[in-house]
């Protein structure tokens, strides 16, 4: 298998390689990093990754580059590689809101462009990301990558013009989830009950409602109904929650994700 370079290595970017360095991917393939913080690069060496001393030597060593920046920095980065981009190179890009067009505009015109969302679960091995391709990517250059991402969690593939959509059903899900859980566990605190075990409680309820939703087989308006009881406490909370329009907030939510996202992109 080709070299894997990453012009990145933040916390997404280091979850990558340590998912491909921990899997049995990593026996086959050799990992490359860059980041202007050498200490972020030596960091990673236990994860058997070489570190390179530009974007440049990334670009000549590496057929698939990971570009694990922000969006606001991706444009100077693919202006450092243009020079550097072979045709059969495979750009991956997780920066939200840039679009495999920006890509190729910016580096060369036949640049092969996967665009992925992941989302920080992946520190854990628990990611989800969502993946798409431009028509130049192969099919068995598509393959590795998301084997890549199946190795770090879950994995989808849509369509590219909904890349931008996606953002707030996984990549920025997770904040909106901890939210929500903050305000259960402050409520906690309020009432006296135990910080440590109100998040052990509600965590679990988090993950094994998760379950349900994935395994049980039900739809999600059924798994509602199963909890609630006839003028019992849960409907007593869930009209509290119908009163306030919640659907309608995390529509709101989603709605302004994705308005930020095609900002972004211009």
């Amino acid at each position: 298998m080709a070299n894997i370079g990453f012009i990145g290595a933040g916390n997404m970017g280091t979850a990558i390689m340590k998912g491909i360095s921990t899997s049995s991917l990593g026996k086959d393939v050799e990992l490359f990093a860059f980041d202007p913080s050498t200490e972020k690069v030596e960091a990673l060496s236990k994860y058997n990754v070489s570190a390179c001393s530009s974007e440049k030597e990334i670009m000549e060593k590496c057929k698939y580059v990971f570009l694990a920046v922000k969006p606001q920095i991706i444009e100077g980065v693919l202006e450092t590689i243009a020079a550097h981009t072979q045709k059969d190179t495979v750009i991956i890009s997780i920066a939200a809101g840039i679009g495999d067009d920006f890509i190729a505009k910016k580096t060369i015109p036949e640049a092969k462009v996967i665009l992925v969302m992941p989302n920080t679960p992946l520190l854990l091995g628990e990611g989800a990301s969502a993946l798409s391709r431009n028509e130049r990517v192969s099919d068995e250059e598509f393959d590795v990558v998301l084997n890549i991402f199946r190795i770090c969690g879950k994995a989808a593939v849509i369509p590219k013009d909904k890349m931008k959509e996606i953002i707030a059903i996984n990549g920025s899900s997770p904040a909106f989830i901890y939210l929500f859980a903050k305000g259960f566990i402050d409520y906690a605190a309020s009432v006296g009950i135990d910080k440590a075990a109100a998040e052990e409680l509600f965590t679990q309820s988090l993950i094994g409602s998760a379950k349900m939703i994935t395994d049980s087989g039900n739809t999600i308006d059924e798994l509602i109904k199963m909890v609630s009881s006839p003028g019992g406490t849960t409907l007593a909370g869930l009209d509290r929650l119908y009163e306030g329009n919640l659907t309608d907030v995390v529509k709101n939510c989603c709605e302004s994700c994705t308005r930020r996202a095609y900002e972004l992109s211009k």
